[in-house]
């Protein structure tokens, strides 16, 4: 039987009933889990195999995507705890693995291959327990590219994209509450940099939630999270609620790690085509390879007609991001210094890309530094640095609507 044929075989199983919808009836958890130690990818001839067994059957489907290869499994939905990614491969044709939380109701796992290949077989067995067994072999570069893409199913939709968008803002003038929108960094398949067992995406989302009631409390700002919960959130998808709300300005908020070197300290970023250091270039690589991991391909250029357009757009929006930049550097440093030794910088960062929103990304610190690790976990020292944020965009906020009205002038 082919992969596909059989692929869809499963899934009708799983939907007309034969694998029970109630899990409850069965004495099954609301989530499957996976079986511990069962997770593997090892060697099948010329090719390799993944297997892994579960708690329960759940839907599933099985894709490969390109640049880079890679094979994507989707479930419905599982519960990784106690798998770790390093657990899985034993097999040199695979060169990185991801897993995670994707959307409310759907795991993902990606394995990143070396090269091109085919899905041979890919199934379900309803065994005690029931085992996911799938299997690949090498394939010629331009059959993986035909076979390849993100299959049409609504079992697995993700998020439609944003529609029905309000009519752009007026630039704020100081008459109105300022629409904040905050961006915890990365989440659920990706849970961004990690450190003695901290994971950036939850100490982000906590952080967040945090800085939005400081900001309410001034009664000064209405503000929108971009996630409100631990899942995947596309880079492109984050811009798109930032308009959804109406946002005056867009703030990401991130606290990765660096393997070489002793960088500490707070960082505010704002766009740029190109990284203003080293350390800058590696986390706007970081940042947006989560999404090609996860399948999502950022890589596109604009359309020409469309980047002079935004590029316009961009002539407004900018100067008020790196003056909003400055003033989070200088209230941070007065907050909760020490900062980056250039704690003010720019990068290609795809998040920041949206024309029309003054945007900015802060480096809270590095988990990779021992006393910004503490700082971070330290509710006192976050609580100081929620302050900081607010205070700068309170200033910013003024100096913004003295300059609009000089502007309508």
């Amino acid at each position: 039987m082919s992969s596909v044929i059989r692929l869809v075989a499963i899934l009708s199983l799983v939907f007309i009933g034969i694998f029970p919808r109630d899990g409850a009836a069965q004495g099954f958890s609301a989530l499957a889990r996976v079986v511990p130690g069962s997770a593997a990818v090892a060697p099948r001839g010329d090719g390799f195999g993944l297997t892994l067994a579960l708690t329960q059957p759940v839907p599933f489907r099985v894709f490969t995507l390109t640049d880079p290869a890679r094979l994507v499994v989707d479930f419905g939905e599982v519960d990784w705890t106690g798998v770790a990614p390093e657990t899985f491969n034993l097999s040199s044709h695979v060169d990185a693995i991801s897993l995670g939380r994707l959307v409310p109701g759907w795991s993902r796992l990606v394995l990143v291959m070396n090269g091109p290949f085919a899905i041979e077989t890919a199934e379900l067995t309803t065994g005690q327990p029931p085992r996911l067994d799938v299997v690949l072999s090498p394939a010629t570069p331009q059959d993986f590219a035909a076979a390849s893409g993100t299959p049409d199913s609504a079992l697995f939709r993700l998020p439609d994209p944003v529609t029905n968008l309000p009519p752009a803002r007026l630039r704020q003038q100081g008459d109105r509450p300022i629409v904040v929108v905050l961006d915890p960094g990365h989440g659920g398949i990706d849970p961004g940099a990690s450190r003695n067992g901290v994971d950036e995406a939850p100490l982000m989302l906590r952080f967040a939630r945090e800085l939005r009631e400081v900001l309410l409390r001034t009664g000064r700002f209405d503000v929108v999270l971009t996630r409100e919960s631990d899942i995947f959130v596309p880079l492109e998808r984050r811009q798109s609620i930032a308009r959804a709300a109406g946002a005056d300005v867009f703030i990401s908020l991130h606290a990765d790690a660096l393997a070489e070197g002793q960088a500490r300290g707070a960082t505010v970023y704002t766009l740029s085509d190109t990284a203003s250091d080293l350390a800058s270039e590696k986390l706007a690589e970081r940042h947006d390879r989560a999404d090609l991991l996860a399948g999502l391909d950022l890589s596109a250029e604009d359309d020409r007609i469309a980047g002079i357009l935004m590029d316009l757009a961009r002539t407004e929006t900018q100067p008020r991001a790196d003056a909003l930049a400055d003033y989070l550097v200088g209230a941070l440093g007065a907050h909760v210094g020490p900062l980056y030794k250039r704690p003010r910088l720019s990068a290609a960062f795809s998040v920041l890309k949206a024309p029309d929103i003054p945007s900015v990304l802060i480096e809270l610190g590095f988990l990779s530094n021992p006393g910004d690790l503490e700082n971070l976990l330290s509710e006192d020292w976050r609580a100081r640095a929620a302050i900081a944020i607010r205070d700068a965009l309170l200033a910013w906020a003024v100096a913004d609507a003295a300059e609009a009205a000089l502007i309508r002038q």
